[in-house]
C-alpha cells in the first residue's frame, strides 16, 4: 500500500508556506504522495466553511511542493475541468511534470457545486458530456504532433502543444468520483480511478462496474491505480489490509482542518504507527 497527504489547501489556512511545510514534512516522514484541492471561488459550501478564509491555488501549491520535494508523487485531488480549459492545462501540467521530474498524477473531475458554475459562467447539468470532451482533447494534445477532435464543445485542427510531459505517454490520469458515470468515465479514459470515502466493500462492488464498463469499451483491463481518499482516523494496519485486498493502491489521507499543528501532529503519529 503507498500512503498519501491531502495538504489543507482548502481549509483557509493564511500563510501558504505552512502548507509546504506540512508536505515537505510528511515526505520525509515517509509519505509516498501529497495532493491539493481545487475550487476556484468561495461559494456554496466552500463559503459556508471558509467565509473570507484563503483557498490557495491548487496548481501553484503544487507547483512550490515540485520545487521543495524531491521524492513524493504530486497529485490533484482533483481537477475540476468545467473551470478549466484543457488546452492551457495541458501546457501547465506538462510543464509542471518537467519541473517535478515526472512525478505528476492529475486527478479530475465533473465537479458538484452548481452556484461555482453559475458564478463562472459554465453550464452544470451539461458537464459530463464537456468533461469526457475535455479528456479526449488533454490526451490528444500531450500525445500528437498536430492534434485535431470535433466536438461539441472543442473543435481544432492541426495543433501543436509544447511542451509535451516528461512522461510517457503522459502523466497518469484518475478520474474522482463514486457514482455510475464517474466510473464509466474512469473506465473509458482514466489509468486510475480516484473514489472518495468509500468503504472496502463498496470498492470491491464499484471494481466490477468497472471491469464491466471497460469491456463494454474494449479496454483489456480495468485503471491500474485505485486511490481512496478517506479521512487518516480510519487508516490503521488492519483497515489498509482490507482496502489491499479490496484491490485499493493508495490510500490518499486527510485531516479536513486547517490546524498547522494537528496536521503536523496527526503526520508525526501516523508515520510512528505505519511506517
Amino acid at each position: 500500500m503507498r500512503y498519501g497527504y491531502v495538504v489543507p489547501n482548502n481549509f483557509g489556512v493564511a500563510d501558504p508556506n505552512e502548507l509546504i511545510r506540512l508536505g515537505v514534512r510528511a515526505e520525509a516522514l515517509g509519505f509516498d504522495s501529497l495532493w491539493v484541492n481545487h475550487h476556484v471561488l468561495n461559494v456554496g459550501y466552500v463559503r459556508d466553511r471558509l467565509g473570507e478564509l484563503p483557498y490557495h491555488d491548487a496548481l501553484v501549491m503544487l507547483t512550490w511542493l515540485a520545487a521543495k520535494t524531491s521524492r513524493v508523487t504530486l497529485g490533484t485531488s482533483v481537477l475540476v475541468m468545467p473551470y478549466l480549459h484543457p488546452m492551457s492545462l495541458a501546457k501547465q501540467l506538462a510543464t509542471l511534470d518537467h519541473l517535478s521530474g515526472g512525478r505528476l498524477v492529475v486527478g479530475l473531475g465533473v465537479g458538484s457545486l452548481p452556484e461555482e458554475n453559475a458564478a463562472l459562467g459554465v453550464p452544470y447539468e451539461s458537464r459530463g458530456a464537456f468533461c469526457n470532451e475535455f479528456l479526449e482533447v488533454l490526451r490528444l494534445l500531450w500525445t500528437e504532433s498536430g492534434a485535431s477532435f470535433a466536438g461539441q464543445h472543442f473543435s481544432f485542427t492541426d495543433l501543436i502543444s509544447s511542451p509535451k510531459p516528461l512522461q510517457k505517454p503522459h502523466p497518469p490520469i484518475v478520474i474522482g468520483g463514486n457514482r455510475p458515470p464517474a466510473l464509466r468515465r474512469a473506465a473509458r479514459f482514466g489509468d486510475g480511478w480516484h473514489p472518495m470515502n468509500c468503504s472496502p466493500d463498496g470498492v470491491r462492488q464499484r471494481l466490477q462496474a468497472l471491469r464491466a464498463e471497460a469491456a463494454a469499451v474494449n479496454r483489456p483491463e480495468i485503471p491500474t491505480m485505485v486511490q481512496v481518499r478517506l479521512d487518516m482516523k480510519r487508516v490503521t494496519p488492519e483497515s489498509a489490509a482490507e482496502y489491499a485486498d479490496a484491490g485499493v493502491t493508495d490510500l490518499v489521507m486527510s485531516l479536513n482542518s486547517g490546524d498547522v499543528q494537528r496536521n503536523e501532529d496527526a503526520l508525526e503519529a501516523f508515520a510512528a504507527a505505519m511506517f
